[in-house]
This record gives C-alpha cells, structure tokens and sequence, in this order.
C-alpha cells in the first residue's frame, strides 16, 4: 500500500461519507414537509402559527 493510496482513499471516503449525509439530510427535510402538510391538511397547526398566544 502506497502512501498516495492511503491519501486519496481517504479523502473518496470522507467525499462519499460527505455526500450520504447531504443526501440523507435533503430527503429527511423533504418527508418532514410532507408529514408538516398532511397535518396541517388534518386541521393540525403549529403552535408557533397561532395568533394571540399572549407572547
């Protein structure tokens, strides 16, 4: 094993591990607008959303 391999499996590793959380962050934000918009379809609202709350 050649230090240069060492280098760039390194840095391939930390880019693929890099682009997992992104994506998995993007898609985790995604079904949390759907689960906000099916609620808020159901009639739920969001605490913050109401008006008069006296604050």
């Amino acid at each position: 094993m050649t230090h240069a391999f060492y280098v760039y499996a390194s840095y391939g590793f930390a880019a693929l591990v890099t682009v997992a959380v992104t994506l998995w962050t993007w898609n985790d934000g995604r079904a949390r607008r759907r689960e906000l918009a099916s609620l808020e379809a159901a009639g739920i609202r969001r605490r913050s959303a109401r008006a008069g709350d006296g604050q």
